[in-house]
C-alpha cells in the first residue's frame, strides 16, 4: 500500500484535532532545462513542475509560553535536525517573516511532521516554508495578495514561490518567474531516493559552463499520460549528471526504477538523489513500489499521483 495523500491527511487528523494543519507536497521536476546564464550567483532555469500528493505536514498550535516553538518529528526528523543550523529552519524563517507583517500575531507552537526525504531533489524544505506561509496567512487572516507572498516565499528561497502554487507550472528566471500549467493530467508515479543526500550547491558547482536550449515547445494539449512521457523525452534534466559527479550513487533511483516492466519513463529530479518513475496506474506504480522495497529496503519508496491544476 503507498504513503498516498489520504495518509498524510488522515495522520493529520489523528495528530492534531482542532489543530490547524497544511500539507507541503513534494515537488517533481519533470524537466529540468539550465540556460547558463547566472543572476545574482542564481542560474537561469526552466522547468516543468508537478507536485506529488505525498506530503510533509505543518500543524499550528496556540504557545502556551508567549514564544514560537517548532517541534519536528516524522521519519526524517532526525536527519534535518542533524543537516541543520540553528535558526536556518525555513518553517521558523517563513513564520519570522510573516510576523513582522501580523498585527499582535498571536505566537504559535508548529509541529512539521517531515515525511520528504531531506536534500533529495524533493523541494521538501521549499514545500515546507510554503505550507507554513498559507496556514498562517490563513491562521492570522493577513490582507495579503499571492504576488506578496510569493516575494517573501522569494526571499526565503527560489524554489518557494513555485511550492506555494503546488499545482503543475513552468518555472522561468530562478524559478520565480511562473506559468500555470493546467491540464497536465495526474501522473502516476513512484518515488524513490537512495539512503544519500546531495546539496544543490555542489551539483550546480559541478555544473558545465556554456549556453543551453529551452525546453522544447508544449502541445496544445497533454491528453494523457503518453502525450507526458512523448514530450518528456524530448527534455532534460540538465542536473543529472552532476549529480552523478557529486555521488556516484545519485543516478541510481532512476536506474532502478526504469528497470521495473511496467515503468514507461524514469529520471532524475531535480539536483538528485531522488528520482521519478512514471506509470500507466496508480495500483502498477505501487506494484512497482513494492518490488523496489524488496530490492532496495534502505531506500525511501513510494507510490503517488500526481496533483492537477
Amino acid at each position: 500500500m503507498s504513503d498516498h495523500l489520504t495518509r498524510a491527511v488522515e495522520a493529520a487528523v489523528a495528530d492534531s484535532a482542532g489543530v490547524a494543519t497544511e500539507l507541503a507536497y513534494a515537488k517533481i521536476n519533470l524537466a529540468l532545462h539550465v540556460l547558463g546564464r547566472r543572476t545574482h550567483g542564481y542560474h537561469q532555469i526552466e522547468t516543468l513542475v508537478t507536485f506529488a500528493d505525498f506530503a510533509d505536514v505543518v500543524h499550528a498550535a496556540p504557545s502556551t509560553d508567549g514564544r514560537m516553538h517548532l517541534t519536528v518529528k516524522g521519519p526524517f526528523a532526525g536527519v534535518l535536525s542533524e543537516g541543520t543550523s540553528a535558526g536556518s529552519n525555513l518553517v521558523i524563517r517563513a513564520a519570522s517573516e510573516l510576523t513582522q507583517l501580523a498585527k499582535q500575531a498571536p505566537p504559535l507552537r508548529l509541529t512539521l511532521n517531515k515525511r520528504i526525504p531531506v536534500a533529495s531533489g524533493l523541494g521538501g524544505g521549499s514545500a515546507d516554508a510554503a505550507a507554513t506561509l498559507r496556514l498562517l496567512a490563513r491562521q492570522w487572516k493577513l490582507t495579503i495578495g499571492e504576488a506578496e507572498l510569493a516575494r517573501i516565499g522569494e526571499r526565503l528561497g527560489a524554489d518557494v514561490p513555485m511550492c506555494l502554487q503546488s499545482r503543475p507550472l513552468i518555472a522561468r528566471g530562478i524559478g520565480e518567474k511562473i506559468t500555470p500549467l493546467p491540464g497536465l493530467p495526474a501522473l502516476p508515479i513512484v518515488i524513490a531516493q537512495p539512503s544519500v543526500a546531495i546539496r544543490t550547491a555542489e551539483v550546480f558547482a559541478r555544473l558545465a559552463h556554456g549556453e543551453r536550449t529551452p525546453l522544447p515547445p508544449l502541445p496544445p494539449k497533454f491528453g494523457t499520460v503518453y502525450d507526458v512521457i512523448f514530450w518528456l523525452r524530448q527534455a532534460r534534466n540538465d542536473l543529472s549528471e552532476p549529480a552523478t559527479l557529486v555521488s556516484k550513487a545519485a543516478g541510481a533511483a532512476a536506474k532502478a526504477i526504469g528497470r521495473d516492466s511496467e515503468c514507461l519513463f524514469a529520471r532524475m529530479s531535480g539536483s538528485g538523489a531522488a528520482a521519478f518513475g512514471i506509470f500507466v496506474s496508480l495500483e502498477a506504480a505501487e506494484r512497482a513500489a513494492e518490488r523496489l522495497k524488496q530490492l532496495k529496503p534502505a531506500w525511501f519508496v513510494s507510490a503517488a499521483m500526481t496533483r492537477r491544476s
